[in-house]
C-alpha cells in the first residue's frame, strides 16, 4: 500500500513540474521587417490591407506580432542603413519594394529569400 501511494506521489510530482516547465516557457512573438524607398502615405492603402490580412488570422500588431516598418522617403542613401536597422531588429521576414532589394542584400548577412521584393 505505501509502495503504491509513494508511486503515486512521484507521478503527481512529475507530471505537475513538467506542466508548470511548458507554462514558463515564453512564447516568441513573429517580428516582420519592412523596407520602403517610398513614404509611407505614398503605400497608406497595402499597408492598411496587409494589417487587415493580419487580423482576419488574428494578429493584432503589437499585441502577437511585432512589425518594424521602415521608409527611405525618396532618400536612396538611406536604404543601407536601414536595412541594417532591421538586421540589427533580427526580424524574421524582411520585405521591401524594389529599391530596397540591394540595400537589403548589402546591409545585411541574409540569405537572398530574406531579401526578395514585395511589390
Amino acid at each position: 500500500m505505501t509502495k503504491k501511494i509513494l508511486v503515486w506521489l512521484l507521478l503527481t510530482f512529475f507530471v505537475a513540474n513538467v506542466s508548470l516547465a511548458q507554462a514558463q516557457q515564453p512564447t516568441k512573438i513573429p517580428r516582420i521587417g519592412f523596407l520602403f524607398a517610398v513614404s509611407p502615405s505614398v503605400i497608406t492603402t497595402r499597408v492598411e490591407a496587409f494589417r487587415q490580412g493580419l487580423r482576419e488570422l488574428e494578429y493584432i500588431e503589437g499585441k502577437n506580432i511585432v512589425i518594424e516598418w521602415r521608409y527611405a522617403e525618396e532618400k536612396l542613401d538611406r536604404l543601407p542603413a536601414l536595412a541594417a536597422e532591421l538586421v540589427r531588429l533580427k526580424v524574421g521576414i524582411n520585405r521591401h519594394d524594389r529599391s530596397g532589394i540591394n540595400s537589403c542584400r548589402q546591409g545585411s548577412n541574409f540569405y537572398d529569400s530574406h531579401c526578395d521584393g514585395a511589390g
